[in-house]
Parts: C-alpha cells; structure tokens; sequence
C-alpha cells in the first residue's frame, strides 16, 4: 500500500480532537473524513495545514487555543515530531528522508502493479454503461466525451480494487433506426458501404440524414416509419432483412472507432434482444397494480409523489419506447452478471429518464434498483455552435480524429522531427488522441464544455500533449543513465541527499497518488486524475530545472535523483492509462 500521509494525520488530529471533547465532558467526537486539511501556501510554513475553526462551537475556545491544546494532546500520544502552532493552525512538517525513504521502498512495488493503488473497492463489483450509440448514424463528438469518461471511470474503479465490467448498449431497434431504413429503401438503389467507398457507419448516417429532408418534402414519411417500426415488430421478412443488414454496417464501423479510440467493453448487449423482455415486466406490474392502462390504451405509471409524474411505459398500440427497453435490460444485465452497483455513463439530458428508471425499478421489487447511478454529463460542441444530428452538422469523431491527427503531424513535420520520433505518422495518431481525452476530461463532467482542437494540441500548457512530452523527457533522460559507464552498478540511491525543495514537491505528489486516485472513484470524476497529472509534470519540469541529474557532482545524488525520476515516471504513465492517454517515450 502506498503512504497514505495526508490520512495519517488526519486521523491524529482527529484523535486530538476528540481527547480535547472528552475532557470537557462532550459526548460528540470528530471523524478523521471531516477533517480539514490545506496545504500551506508557502514550504516555510510546513506541508500540511489543518485550521481549527471547525471546533470553536464545539469547544467554545478560539482557534488558536484550540491549536495550542490540541499540539498537547499530540505531544501526549508522541505524535508531536515536526508539529508547529502557527495561530489558528496546526501545521505539519514531515520528516524529508524518512518520507523519501518510504516512497523509495513502495516504489518497488511498482512491479507488482500495486504501486500507488488504494484498495477501497476491493472486491465490489461494478458494471458500468457507456457510449449506449443508436446504430442511425456514426459517433460524433458528444460519444467520444462519454467514451473517455466510461472507459477512465471503469480503469479507476478497477485501479481501486474493484471487478469491473464495461458494457455498451446498442440501440438497434426504434423509429430512429427505421427512418434511416425508409431513406435508403427509396434512394440506396442497392449501393453499400464498399461500392461508395464509406465507413460503413457514415454511410448509414447518411441516410438518416436524408430522412431529414424527406420529412420536410411529404410529413406523411413520419407515419410511415412508424407503420415501419410496427412491421419490424410483427417479424416482417423484408423489415427484418434491411434492419440486419444495416445495423451490421452500422455496428461494424462503430467497432473501428472503438478500438483506434482505445476504447473496450467487456459486453454488448443489443435492445432488440432486451425489449420484450422489458414488456414482460410492464404486463407483471400491469397485473400487481403498479402500473395502469390509460383511456386510449397506453400503460402508464404515476410517480407524482417521486416529484416525476406521468410517464407512459408502451405506447396505445402496444409498442415500447426507450424506458421499456431499459427496464428490460436492467434486469437482463443482473441476471446475467449479478452487480453490486450498476454506473449509467449518459447525458445530463436524461437526469429525469434515470430517476424514473430506477424508481420503477424499485417499484417492481428489485432491491438492487437502490444501487443503479446517473453518471451525468454536459454538453461538448465546437466554437462554432451546437450539432444537430438530423441536419448533419454534427462533427464525426473519425473526422475530428483525422483533423487532430494532421495537425499533430504538421507540429512534428515542422519542428523536424520525423527521424527523431521514428514513426510520425504513428505519433501524430497517440499525440491527438492524448490532445483530445485530456481535453475532454480535464473538466468536470457535469459541466458543458466546448472543445477547441488547436487548443487542445499545444506542447505548453495544461493538455495532453504537455503531459505526453514530460514523459518522453524523462524516459530520454533515463536512456542516457543506461548507457554512461558503469551506471548498471550505480550506488542504492541515499534519500537523506534528496533534501531540496523541488525535490520534495516531486516526492510529495508522488504520495498523494493514492489519495488521488481514491477520490476520482468516490467522485467518479476523472478530472481528479488529470489534475494530479498536470502537478506532477508541473513540479517534476521545476525539479528537472533547478535539480542537476545526470550531471550531479555526487554520484550517491545522481543515483538518489535517478530513483525519483524513475519513480515520478512509473506514476506519470500509470496515470496517463487511467485517463485514455497514449504514453510516449519519444515525442
């Protein structure tokens, strides 16, 4: 287990705390989760922080008293090494070589891939959804945030301890599937995918698209894709037959996407395979009283109590919509692997739709309904305005893939470093999917968010590519260690020579991945992590700055700096994986 620094003290002051309620004669107590920890603004100041005006109510004191007294009671239980009062703080100052020495031992077992991994989760198994693409049209931009997102919450999860299981809804049936199936019954003229030379995926897309005009020259084609999605349902042989065929091109394009993305799942499951199974369930709550038929027909719930209201659950002529089939595949998907806690990766749009979900759910008696969690998400567009499927303006992900792509390539071309990195076009690829997952996920999820590419592709600054280039440093760096003489029989590094200040910053943030890590899975919130990669590369560029390596004049201070590097440079790449971005020892 890695240091868990920050949550040792935690729970000394905790401890402190509470022996200074039970004098008094207080019954309540501090938990060390409630405690407040900061990180003093200045080094002279000590590493960590902890202000005391939390418990002024409680102990009817100043906080500087409180401080005072609570250094004493620190001192009584010998952990007041290191401790100052500094007013109405309690501020610590750690031991550098003992700490250093602890990080220098842990990092062995970076081997065993356990190095800097909590166990929180240990044991929890934990389903998540995500992409959940319809098979009308290729994945666009607003996919490629939810993909990023899906795909660093299940690694973070997993890095925690926890039995992931990544799962993908694929949303093959529905009138948005028929439209697209109504304009190419009357204009494909037997073309494919091959003959037109298209990604089968956008060649699918079009066709919605042209749907789209269709409507707006005769809105009688609206009914018929409804009379369609009737015909699909009935098991209507040509029906059946064009929906095949085109869900295959439209799935097996999505699958490339997938995987140039780096993005995987464990299971597809398909909603033409689930949703009966979801009508089932609406005729049994039908049949206990949960459900109700309306005057024309149509099933229906009332969750007026829930603050949700009405909400129809099959439509008057019998046939499902969405939340039918996501009740089926609910149920579906715990018989199939029985979850602890099922994670739904999908827009913040649909906040409403879960609630309702998961209230029927736990309607209908499922008791692990209480486990089901909206991981919502805003809005991404480009600066120049919101995408709209139907009109076809929104933005491919192959497309944007490409567009980043080239301009990656021309930043090498232009800095001339074919030769240098090898394979440019094979860089210019991880360079751009770098650029584009950390700009996706360096942000909240709930917020919304525009996606600049050029931004996005800058070397300097907060962004992937910065990140990729500190790795690509410091593995050059290393290489050079490897081949001066005699540096296989290099000294043990001596922690105690690692005393400086942009030493001790690098050493730090190297201890707070644990901690890092935790509270991205407890937010299940990815911007945790690339925070954290953005300081470490931040204080190991000052270490690597101010702090001679290679050329130290001490060779028991090269060998010291060479074991932090390669320490700082395991975390920097473990952490790149957790949030999709391509390391690069060469860039």
């Amino acid at each position: 287990m890695f240091i868990h620094y920050k949550e040792i003290w935690k729970q000394r002051i905790a401890n402190a705390i509470n022996a200074l309620l039970a004098e008094n004669g207080l019954p309540e107590t501090v938990a060390a989760s409630s405690v407040v920890v900061k990180i003093p603004p200045q080094s002279s100041m000590g590493d960590l922080g902890f202000p005391m005006f939390a418990y002024t109510k409680l102990l009817r004191k100043a906080p500087p008293q409180i401080a005072q007294s609570a250094l004493e009671k620190l001192a009584d239980s010998g952990a007041s090494g290191g401790v100052k009062v500094m007013g109405p703080h309690v501020n610590i100052f750690l031991d550098r070589a003992e700490t250093v020495l602890e990080l220098l031992k842990e990092s062995a077992l970076r081997e065993k891939g356990s190095f800097g991994k909590p166990e929180t989760l240990k044991g929890a198994r934990i389903m998540l959804e995500f992409s959940s693409p319809n098979t009308n049209k290729p994945l666009h931009l607003g996919h490629l945030r939810n993909d990023i997102l899906g795909e660093s919450i299940s690694r973070i999860l997993a890095a925690c301890g926890a039995d992931v299981r990544k799962v993908c809804i694929i949303n093959d049936r529905g009138v948005h599937i028929c439209k697209s199936m109504l304009a190419y019954q009357a204009y494909g003229e037997g073309k494919t995918p091959e003959s037109e030379r298209v990604k089968s995926d956008h060649f699918v897309g079009k066709w919605y698209v042209r749907f789209n005009q269709m409507s707006k020259e005769d809105p009688c084609v609206e009914e018929k894709a409804q009379d369609m999605l009737r015909k699909w349902e009935a098991g209507d042989e040509e029906v059946t037959a064009l929906w095949k065929k085109m869900n295959e091109w439209a799935v097996a394009g999505m699958k490339e996407t997938y995987k140039r993305t780096g993005v995987s799942f464990d299971a597809y499951y398909f909603e033409s395979k689930t949703y009966l199974l979801g009508k089932d369930e609406i005729a049994r709550g039908l049949e206990k009283g949960v459900f109700y038929k309306a005057d024309d027909g149509a099933v229906m719930i009332d969750l007026s109590t829930e603050g949700l209201g009405e909400k129809a659950l099959l439509r008057k002529d019998g046939t499902s919509i969405y939340i039918t089939q996501d009740i089926g595949t609910a149920i579906f998907r715990h018989e199939d692997w029985a979850f602890d806690r099922l994670i739904y990766v999908v827009g913040s749009e649909q906040q409403h739709h879960f609630k309702t979900l998961f209230s029927i759910l736990d309607k209908l008696g499922y008791e692990w309904a209480k486990n089901l969690y909206h991981l919502s998400y805003g809005m991404v567009n480009l600066p120049e305005g919101k995408m709209k499927s139907r009109e076809g303006t929104v933005v491919d992900a192959d497309d944007l893939l490409d567009s980043l792509k080239e301009m990656a390539l021309q930043e090498i071309k232009g800095k001339e470093r074919e030769e240098a990195v090898g394979n440019p076009d094979e860089i210019a690829e991880k360079v751009a999917l770098g650029a584009l997952h950390y700009y996706l996920l360096q942000v909240s999820a709930a917020k919304d968010m525009l996606f600049n590419p050029k931004e996005s592709l800058s070397f300097n600054g907060n962004t992937g590519p910065y990140l990729q280039y500190m790795g690509a440093r410091i593995s050059s760096m290393l290489r050079k260690a490897a081949l001066k003489d005699g540096a296989l029989a290099r000294p043990a590094a001596k922690p105690e020579m690692l005393s400086g200040d942009a030493e001790w910053e690098v050493v730090k943030t190297l201890l707070d991945y644990n901690s890092a890590i935790a509270a991205a899975a407890e937010k299940m919130d990815s911007s945790v992590v690339a925070t954290y990669l953005y300081s470490l590369s931040k204080s190991f560029s000052k270490f690597y700055h101010d702090c001679p390596i290679l050329n130290a004049d001490n060779p028991d201070l090269v060998a010291a700096r060479l074991a932090l590097s390669e320490a700082a440079l395991f975390v920097l790449k473990d952490a790149l994986n957790l949030v999709g971005i391509p390391f690069l020892d060469v860039m």
